[in-house]
């Protein structure tokens, strides 16, 4: 098990296995390195900290400029449900709200994918190969297990009048569960050929 921060004693350091090396046996290079990751991560915290309160923030205000704005147009109040989007009065600048619903598949998603492995037995004619390796990529898990709903729904683009192919895209669609939704907070500045750029809020992006 390993040693809490708040068991250490002093003149001590833990190691990666939880054991306690006394500093006198740490190497200067590898305290200065310590000392670096442990400021990184804390400035790291600090700055999330910041944002999620920014987040929450300008989430409310949105929220509360909505209301406001549907009470006074006589409209029932209640929490954002669809896309937003604001302007500044000069058009510079724009925040959206965007609802990304997290998707999901019941088991009538195994009876499409039955229904479509008969039909691909059948056809011999054609694209099939090239049909399988959509369908075959398709319905491929990744390391969790979950399948590629983008590609899935996909599926449903492809012109097939076969019955079966169409009741598989029936089941398909009667398998599609909503578990949840994510409100996604975007903020944009116009350019000067007047397209919108995101103001990056993701390190990365910076």
């Amino acid at each position: 098990m390993t040693t809490t921060a708040t068991t250490i004693p002093e003149g001590y350091l833990e190691d990666a296995k939880g054991h306690l090396i006394p500093e006198t046996k740490v190497k200067p290079v590898d305290k200065l390195r310590d000392e670096l990751v442990r400021g990184v991560v804390a400035a790291a915290k600090e700055a999330q900290a910041v944002l999620r309160n920014f987040r929450a923030n300008t989430l409310g205000d949105i929220q509360a400029f909505a209301d406001l704005s549907a009470e006074k147009y006589g409209a029932k109040r209640g929490g954002i449900k669809g896309n937003i989007s604001l302007l500044s009065f000069d058009g510079r600048h724009k925040v959206q709200v965007q609802i990304s619903d997290h998707l999901s598949f019941d088991e009538r998603l195994q009876v499409a994918k039955t229904l479509i492995d008969e039909c691909l037995t059948e056809w011999t004619q054609g694209s099939t190969d090239e049909i399988k390796a959509i369908i075959n990529q398709a319905f491929a898990v990744d390391k969790e297990g979950r399948v590629n709903t983008g590609a899935i729904l996909g599926l449903r683009k492809l012109d097939i009048q076969d019955g079966r192919w169409r009741e598989a895209m029936e089941a398909i669609a009667d398998s599609l569960q909503v578990i949840g939704s994510k409100k996604l907070l975007r903020v944009y500045e116009r350019q000067a050929d007047d397209s919108y750029a995101p103001i990056p809020l993701d390190i990365a992006a910076l």
